[in-house]
């Protein structure tokens, strides 16, 4: 029996306004890394409303097979076959990607996974580069609606070590990794795209 492609009614709700960001970050872009692409929607929308980038989406190893699905039949030209990533292990890309795209990702992690996903961005991003990360978060220690404090407990049901995260500890940790951070753009259902730029050397 031919597996069924992976669906996310998430994916299929954000990526239109999520689309509208990314024409802007990523308009003078050409090479974007997307980090944790899930169903493979995301990757299939923006690679088609994002013709001049070359879109290359990863993922844990079980999660890749469904992602090739929607890739083939979409047969787009500029979205490339499916890296294996996992941000605790590796590998990452070795050829520095100048964007990086991430959603909903990070309230999924433990902490650790976190920080090592903020190290790997640091080195996988090109100068000058920008890190685009969409998903709820958390502003000095508070919710922003009760809908998000409603998914953070659902979230800890299932995993204690996840959770919406602060704004401000993931400013450290992209500071550390040696990222700038320059918008914090409002987004439907209480969501944010954050972004931060890669350095340039002085």
């Amino acid at each position: 029996m031919k597996p069924e492609k992976p669906y996310s009614e998430s994916c299929e709700q954000n990526q239109g306004p999520i689309l509208k960001v990314l024409r802007e970050v990523f308009g003078q872009t050409r090479r974007v890394l997307e980090i944790g692409s899930g169903s493979g929607q995301h990757a299939v929308h923006f690679g088609r409303g994002l013709p001049h980038l070359h879109w290359q989406p990863s993922e844990v190893p079980a999660h890749l097979p469904g992602i090739r699905l929607w890739l083939q039949e979409a047969a787009l030209d500029n979205v490339a076959e499916p890296l294996a990533l996992d941000v605790t292990l590796g590998p990452w890309p070795e050829t520095p990607f100048d964007g990086i795209f991430s959603a909903n990702t990070v309230h999924i992690m433990a902490w650790p996974a976190v920080q090592q996903a903020f190290c790997g961005i640091g080195r996988s991003l090109a100068p000058g580069g920008l890190f685009c990360l969409y998903g709820p978060f958390n502003y000095d220690r508070r919710f922003t609606s009760e809908s998000n404090a409603r998914f953070d407990l659902w979230l800890k049901q299932r995993d204690p070590a996840s959770g919406v995260r602060d704004f401000a500890d993931l400013d450290r940790l992209a500071k550390t990794a040696g990222l700038e951070h320059v918008s914090d753009i409002e987004m439907p259902a209480n969501n944010r795209c954050l972004v931060w730029r890669k350095k340039t050397a002085a």
